[in-house]
């Protein structure tokens, strides 16, 4: 499982099972994709 953070979104890289855990994993701590690329991206 790869994940990758851009400015303008974010690529997840591996099975599809892997991307929905990943996915609901961090929908516990943001509640949208534009809160966890703006948290993470670098400034």
């Amino acid at each position: 499982m790869k994940v990758s953070v851009h400015d303008k979104g974010i690529i997840l890289v591996g099975k599809g099972w892997e991307v929905v855990q990943k996915l609901k994993e961090f929908h516990k701590e943001y509640k949208t994709i534009a809160e966890w690329v703006q948290h993470v991206s670098p400034k």
